[in-house]
């Protein structure tokens, strides 16, 4: 038996206009910046640059027109229920003008000058011509820095390598000449230790690379032979196995832990790409009081392409309206619409962004005025999202992936984001005070008796955290720090 039943179903569906603002809110200033290139070549309506020193021309009254903001452009048009009137008017300048006192005059950052360099492994290959080899040798290290990772490390096998070079280039070897020409060419050039299968070999190379003493040779062994027990920190057994005081170990250690264990990483002309960060604001203090920008490359100059509107214009004045100009003005209107939506939302963008910060500014004020962190507040989005009357993911897409710059240096907005703990005093504290405290007392330990995790909970319980062992271990994972163990020293 058949039943009909009536359902509501409540759901919300977001305008293709609206995802795309979102897209726009949440990039950084230099990706908005490529977007917006990217807009005004793909939209001939859209222009930018300031207009003032232009001719005055005919505009449309955009900002108070939203008959169109549903523009798609699969939409067919009529071009004869077009009213032109509502494309032209007598003010180009879109009335937001972006030269507001929230702008920062950033000028000078536009132009970021990068030094030519040359790559890790051009450097490399470059190298080889200091070498006198032979064609067949010469190609087998030229594979062997092809293999070469940025890093510095060679992380294949000789026999996998071997393999690759029959198969790939047609080289035909075997594993001795490879070996041989891995350690008396790779492993001497610079820098120190490239071309190393593992750490332990790439301290090796550094350390027979530096001018033998009585402390380089003590490291050499160290390495070669107790590399296990110098990485567990097993200090008592490597003073007992070599018949030395802690002074010699010491200054072993000390030549050790001036290598590097990443040889590529530490070149400058490394293949990786260095990203320049742009802050998206800027905080300054004047008179004791915060005052807050927003990037001047958020806010571009944009008008409507008098051209385009010249066209609406002509197609207005015409007696007899062909086909042909038919089609074209229902192109005209779309790229229009498109680029009055643009503006639209460029504008939307700016609001959004400078309130956003704003709202975290004041929040935070007291550690924006002196950049004590432990005055950071407990944070959360919605606390923002409460203030700003935004969504909560709208908050998100401005905090995640924005930079601000203050006196104290350039941050992350989400670093200002924290969870709340209640201390001794039933008074909520922000996780980051807790963590900036457990980073003092860990750089005030006594290194050759660091403090075990149970430790640290007793003393930040003493300071006024009741905080648990387990969540002691967790924070000082997560600001990188090492176990008690591993921060033990001579």
């Amino acid at each position: 038996m058949l039943k009909q039943n009536l359902q509501f179903k409540l759901s919300q569906k977001l305008s293709p206009q609206q995802i795309q603002l979102m897209k726009l809110i949440q990039l950084p200033t230099q990706a908005f910046e490529q977007r917006l290139m990217e807009e005004m070549n793909e939209n001939p309506a859209l222009e930018g640059g300031n207009l003032e020193d232009e001719d005055k021309f005919e505009k449309d009254e955009f900002d108070n027109n939203d008959e169109y903001d549903d523009y798609d452009d699969s939409d067919s048009i009529d071009a004869n229920e077009i009213n032109i009137d509502e494309y032209l008017s007598n003010d180009e300048t879109p009335d937001y003008k972006t030269q507001a006192n929230n702008y920062s005059d950033d000028d000078e950052d536009r132009d970021i000058p990068f030094v030519a360099t040359v790559s890790f492994h051009q450097d490399l290959i470059n190298q080889l011509n200091t070498f006198v080899l032979n064609d067949d040798q010469r190609d087998i290290a030229e594979f062997l820095v092809g293999s070469i990772d940025d890093d510095g490390y060679l992380r294949r096998s000789i026999p996998d390598i071997v393999d690759d070079m029959a198969f790939t280039q047609g080289i035909y070897t075997d594993e001795a000449t490879v070996n041989k020409i891995l350690c008396i060419i790779i492993h001497e050039m610079e820098p120190s230790g490239v071309g190393a299968r593992d750490l332990q070999e790439c301290l090796l190379l550094q350390l027979k690379h530096k001018t033998p003493t009585e402390s380089v040779d003590l490291a050499i062994k160290i390495i070669d032979d107790q590399f296990d027990a110098f990485t567990k920190k097993h200090y008592e057994k490597l003073l007992q196995k070599y018949s030395i005081s802690k002074d010699q170990l010491k200054k072993a250690i000390d030549e050790i832990e001036k290598l590097n264990p990443k040889p590529g990483g530490s070149f400058t002309g490394n293949s990786k790409i260095t990203e320049h960060i742009v802050p998206d604001f800027a905080i300054k203090i004047i008179d004791d009081e915060l005052e807050l920008t927003l990037n001047g490359r958020n806010a571009p100059e944009l008008h409507v392409s008098k051209d385009y509107q010249d066209m609406m214009k002509t197609y207005k004045d015409s007696k007899d309206k062909s086909n042909a100009q038919r089609d074209a003005v229902q192109f005209i209107k779309q790229k229009l619409d498109s680029a009055k939506w643009f503006i639209d939302a460029i504008k939307q963008r700016q609001e959004t962004l400078f309130i956003t910060m704003n709202a975290i500014m004041h929040f935070q004020q007291e550690y924006f005025l002196d950049g004590d962190e432990t005055k950071l507040k407990p944070m959360i989005l919605k606390d923002i999202a409460d203030m700003v009357g935004l969504d909560i993911s709208t908050v998100s897409r401005v905090a995640n992936s924005k930079y601000v710059d203050t006196p104290y240096g350039t941050k992350l907005l989400k670093e200002f984001f924290s969870e709340a703990m209640v201390n001794d005093q039933g008074e909520e504290v922000s996780t980051i005070e807790i963590k900036k405290i457990l980073e003092q007392v860990i750089a005030e330990e006594d290194k050759r008796k660091p403090l075990p995790d149970d430790q640290l909970a007793e003393i930040l319980k003493e300071r006024g955290y009741p905080i648990a062992r387990r969540t002691v271990a967790k924070y000082r994972e997560q600001l990188d720090i090492p176990v008690a163990r591993m921060r033990k020293k001579i």
